[in-house]
């Protein structure tokens, strides 16, 4: 039987062979890490990811927890942390997404501290399971908006992108009123993206929207109207 400790020595076994020098420094300028990178691009490792995960499955939640958490502090290379993030992700194991798994990436997102991880988690991890656990994971989200950590508030943020139909619009409005006026980038991009995103399915809500909340600021107003059909110069 496979374990967590054969799947950790392959994932870094396969980036070593992966690596690429040329790319590899150019990759961490860019995403401004004190990590550096083996040079792996995306497509490549999430592909190599795929086979290494059909290649070494794990027979329990104690398991996959433990991978995780050994790639993610004990990361060496960038890319190891992005693996651990796919590894929370592939389908087999989508059974044990759970509120109870708040904890765990709650510590990814204030430890990884930078955009690139907190997104793929708010949006494709803990985004699901709010739809799904939206008693559990709404008031959670609440407390995160107003938290001391400027990663923890974007995630609270940003968390309902790709809701679609499901999205519960009176969160998102109190996610956002909640750091209308915040000067952090990270945030106001992430209110505008938020916004965006629900102005494809209801771009009325958001103009309306934009126009009764004069604080806030001119890069959430432009991301916001992107998609509502009028400039973001316009009345407000």
């Amino acid at each position: 039987m496979n374990t967590g400790s054969d799947l950790v020595v392959a994932v870094r076994s396969g980036l070593a062979k992966l690596a690429d020098p040329v790319q590899a420094p150019r990759m961490r300028q860019y995403m401004k890490s004190e990590l550096p990178f083996r040079g792996v691009p995306a497509p490549g490792r999430r592909r190599f990811g795929r086979t290494v995960f059909a290649e070494h499955p794990l027979p329990d939640e104690a398991s996959w927890r433990s991978v995780v958490l050994e790639l993610w502090p004990n990361a060496r290379f960038r890319e190891e942390r992005y693996l651990a993030i796919d590894l929370t992700g592939v389908l087999a194991y989508r059974r044990w997404q759970s509120p109870a798994l708040l904890p765990l990436y709650e510590e990814l997102i204030v430890t990884g501290a930078w955009w690139d991880f907190v997104d793929e988690i708010a949006i494709h991890r803990i985004g699901p399971i709010l739809r799904s656990a939206p008693d559990a994971i709404g008031p959670l989200m609440r407390d995160w908006v107003s938290d001391e950590d400027r990663w923890k508030r974007r995630a609270a943020v940003i968390c309902q992108i790709g809701a679609g139909s499901d999205i519960d619009v009176e969160l998102l409005t109190y996610c956002v009123e909640a750091n209308a006026t915040d000067p952090d980038f990270f945030l106001r991009k992430g209110i505008g993206w938020a916004l965006r995103q629900h102005a494809r399915r209801d771009p009325e809500w958001v103009g309306r929207f934009v126009d009764t909340h004069p604080g806030l600021s001119p890069l959430s107003v432009r991301e916001a109207l992107k998609h509502v059909g009028r400039p973001a110069h316009g009345p407000r």
